[in-house]
């Protein structure tokens, strides 16, 4: 692993314009998997303990928002629409 990363520093060295390359790309890739786990933590459609909550989508208030971002849409307003379980 070590002689992995002293040839990449020693191409980059070399060749210094692939260092953006390596940000860009570098911070892709994390920022793409800090969202996967976001999702995997805080989607409602998804149940990791099936044992003490079954369904966790029941749970929710009306007013919770759980996406990202939302356009046009304010959740402090939303009134309860669907039955009790």
């Amino acid at each position: 692993m070590s002689s992995m990363l002293g040839t990449v520093g020693k191409q980059l060295k070399k060749h210094p314009a692939l260092i953006p390359l390596f940000i860009f790309i570098g911070g892709g890739a994390t920022m793409s998997m800090t969202y996967l786990a976001r999702l995997a933590l805080k989607n409602p459609d998804v149940s990791w303990d099936r044992n003490n909550n079954p369904e966790p989508w029941n749970k929710f208030e009306p007013t919770h928002q759980y996406k990202m971002f939302t356009v046009n849409m304010d959740y402090s307003k939303l009134k309860k629409d669907r039955p009790d379980f």
